[in-house]
């Protein structure tokens, strides 16, 4: 096989309500969820040794384990299933999007590499028991399998695909503070009791915007209080001109600003990267 590159989107939670803890420790969440332009690049061939070559290049490679991740973890799903015969594989990541961040970042690697296998080696998986295989690597992995705006309406699994663009002009700063999902959901008390309606036109950008200036992440109370850094950072999104509403993302700690128009996220993202010069801070545009 011949090396293969392919790109690894960065997700974004435009809202997160909790509705309750399971028995499990999961918890049942309904979340808006969509993509941007900012990517991972995964890297693919053959190769004649006797193990995966897997390695991860870029700036945000620092602390992933090496041994057990969510590429070794995919493909040892596929070849328990006797998938990949005794194939190996050398697989770079070069990771551009923060770990720890709520960007979603693993399980995007893990989706778009899952994809690739079933097209390319032409696996025959359906997507039903594509989803199964998924969320056997991340309770989170199904939402990447399709690069679509998504309604997560609840349990793990039960997503709604959306087709239309949204076209969202996006800020997005990690104050380098890495969260642990465990722990922020664990430690979380805000829930959303009655289950939140998701009724906004999806091709009216207007009432989209009005719907989620009105929405929130459950989870933001808790990753302020344990990081009052992924707070400040937030007001001062909120500040800005042209901002329409600023939270977190997922579990945190990334925190996203949706403006306007482009010329006002540029703006921002010059005042954000004055006020913090050691946080990460990207200009995105959703897909």
């Amino acid at each position: 096989m011949k090396k293969f590159k392919i790109k690894s989107f960065c997700k974004i939670n435009l809202s997160l309500r909790v509705l309750k803890k399971l028995n499990s420790g999961y918890h049942n969440i309904k979340s808006l969820i969509t993509f941007c332009n900012i990517c991972d690049i995964v890297s693919i061939s053959s190769t004649f040794g006797k193990k995966d070559d897997i390695s991860f290049s870029g700036k945000f490679k620092i602390g992933i384990n090496l041994k057990s991740n969510t590429i070794t973890k995919v493909l040892h799903q596929l070849r328990k299933r006797n998938f990949l015969d005794k194939k190996k594989f050398k697989i770079n990541i070069k990771k551009n999007i923060p770990q720890g961040a709520g960007l979603g970042g693993g399980s995007g690697n893990a989706a778009i590499l899952l994809n690739f296998f079933n097209k390319r080696m032409n696996l025959k998986i359906n997507n039903s028991q594509l989803e199964k295989i998924a969320l056997r690597i991340g309770s989170d992995v199904p939402v990447y399998l399709k690069k679509k705006n998504t309604l997560l309406t609840g349990k793990t699994g039960d997503l709604l695909r959306i087709n239309h663009k949204f076209n969202l002009n996006i800020l997005i700063v990690y104050p380098n503070i890495v969260c642990s999902t465990k722990e922020i959901y664990n430690n979380n008390k805000i829930f959303t009791s009655s289950k939140p309606q998701y009724k906004f036109n999806k091709k009216n950008k207007k009432e989209l915007i009005y719907y989620l200036i009105n929405e929130k992440n459950d989870l933001e109370n808790t990753v302020v209080k344990f990081y009052p850094k992924v707070g400040k950072v937030i007001e001062i999104l909120k500040s800005q001109k042209g901002c329409l509403f600023s939270r977190i993302t997922g579990s945190g700690s990334a925190c996203i600003g949706v403006f306007s128009n482009t010329k006002a996220a540029i703006l921002s993202q010059k005042l954000i990267k004055l006020k913090f010069p050691k946080y990460w801070c990207a200009l995105s545009k959703t897909m």
